[in-house]
Parts: C-alpha cells; sequence; structure tokens
C-alpha cells in the first residue's frame, strides 16, 4: 500500500493498511489511522494526527509550523478526525502555544485551496467550499457550511447549522442556525431548508425563527433581547445554544441588513 516513491520518516505510525500514494513525504512524528488514503505530493509534517479513512488529494500540506511570527518552535499539533476529505492544495497549520493544536472533527469536506491557520476549531459534518481562508483561532460549530472564496477574521465564532454565502468576509461572529451573506455580512435569514435535512422539527424551526425575530426585529439592542428572550421564551437546547452563543461572542455578532446599505470600503 506504500509506493516505493514516497519517503516515510522510521518513526511515523501509520496503520498496516494506509495507502500512500508516489512523490509524498511524511515527516516524524505523525499518525495516520486504518483505511487513510494520502495521493501524491502530499507533505505531512511533524505533529499530525489523522484519523481513519480520511482521503487527502495531491498537493495538500498538513501540520506546517503556524505563520505566526510568536511562533518559538513549541511541539504542537493538528488532529483530524475520522473520514474527513481534503481536497487538493489544503494547507492546514499546527497549533501555537495558544490552544497547542488545531482541530479539525470528523466526516468534513475541505474543498480545494481552503487554508486553515493555527488554533482554529472546525467542528464535525463541516463543509468549507473552495479557496475559503480561515485566519487563526477561528472556530466552526457542527454542520456548519462555508461558501467558496469565504474569508474568515482572526478569532471569528461561527456557530453550529449556519450557512455563508461565497465570497463573504466574516469579521463578525455567526449565532448559530441562521444564513448569513451580502457586503457586509449581515442575518440573511434561519438555515430552514439545512435543519429540516438534519431531522429539526417544524416547533424547532419555528421556535428559532421567533427568537431571531426578537434579536434582529424587535428593535431591541443585543442584551436586552437576551434578557427578553431568556424570561419570555420557553428553555430549550436550541434557545440555550443562541442565547450562550452571543452571551460569550468576544467579537460581537453580526447585523441584520439594513435596506439600501452598502459596503463600508
Amino acid at each position: 500500500m506504500i509506493h516505493p516513491h514516497t519517503y516515510i520518516h522510521p518513526n511515523a505510525k501509520l496503520a498496516t493498511n494506509v495507502k500512500v500514494d508516489p512523490f509524498s513525504v511524511i515527516h516524524p512524528n505523525v499518525e495516520i489511522g486504518e483505511g487513510t488514503w494520502i495521493g501524491s505530493n502530499v507533505t505531512i509534517m511533524d505533529g499530525a494526527r489523522i484519523g481513519k479513512n480520511c482521503r487527502i488529494f495531491p498537493g495538500a500540506v498538513i501540520s506546517a509550523i503556524p505563520q505566526d511570527l510568536k511562533y518559538s518552535g513549541e511541539d504542537t499539533t493538528v488532529e483530524i478526525g475520522d473520514n474527513t476529505t481534503i481536497r487538493e492544495f489544503v494547507t492546514i497549520n499546527r497549533g501555537s502555544k495558544a490552544n497547542w493544536t488545531t482541530k479539525v472533527g470528523t466526516n468534513c469536506l475541505i474543498m480545494a485551496y481552503c487554508h486553515i491557520a493555527h488554533d482554529c476549531i472546525i467542528g464535525n459534518n463541516c463543509i468549507m467550499s473552495n479557496n475559503t481562508q480561515l485566519a487563526g483561532h477561528v472556530e466552526l460549530g457542527d454542520f456548519a457550511i462555508l461558501g467558496g472564496m469565504c474569508a474568515v477574521h482572526q478569532f471569528v465564532k461561527i456557530g453550529q447549522h449556519c450557512i455563508i454565502s461565497g465570497g463573504s468576509l466574516i469579521r463578525k461572529d455567526v449565532p448559530p442556525f441562521i444564513k448569513a451573506g451580502n457586503e457586509p455580512i449581515s442575518y440573511a435569514g434561519v438555515n430552514s431548508v439545512g435543519l429540516k435535512r438534519r431531522g429539526f422539527s417544524l416547533e424547532s424551526i419555528n421556535e428559532i425563527l421567533n427568537i431571531y425575530r426578537i434579536i434582529y426585529n424587535k428593535g431591541l439592542n443585543t442584551t436586552q433581547a437576551l434578557n427578553y428572550i431568556e424570561e419570555e421564551v420557553p428553555a430549550t437546547n436550541e434557545r440555550d445554544e443562541i442565547v450562550t452563543f452571543i452571551r460569550e461572542s468576544g467579537r460581537g455578532i453580526i447585523k441584520r441588513q439594513i435596506k439600501g446599505a452598502v459596503s463600508e470600503d
């Protein structure tokens, strides 16, 4: 399963049925799980921890050192979950001493030319479309979908079950369960179609819609809206997820689109 025109360091740990195509290089301190395929011309550097049944396509570079001038050679990792696909020329940098690791969850699809910088945390079942770029310390919740050529500012958090339109510049946190787009990026409604596909009941979707009407349409500031939700909306997992996400937001959340608004630039 290992092509003779590859280089695998003797200290790398590969399961017995890993397949590695020609001209790939695997450095020391690497672990690769059962059933994973490594395409040609892939470079997997120190600190990579790759799960089972992953597919890594030609040209990808996994676990290179952070593009961060504060990095001083500390021993950090990249962790990639089972059944994740990494397409051509993706780059995933390992962590820094801030978090010590960069994580990509299970069942993710990272399309061609994406970049995941140091200390990012990607949840399970996420999709990053072609040429999406994540700066350091970005977090994506489970089932988040980013359209092609999105650019995400460092320390931004994107909630679970979000879908973001291609070409978006994401400078603020994006709360869970919503659609976002336009320029500047704005709230564009609840991701109802995605939620239905994932088994959310109509009652739960309507509850989420009601919560976001309070946040974005009732004329309250964020603190007032959250207090109103906690007092007036019955507690559910979805309500608590939204409220907790917004209360813990470090960069503030995206705003509602204002009719006639133009780009800040």
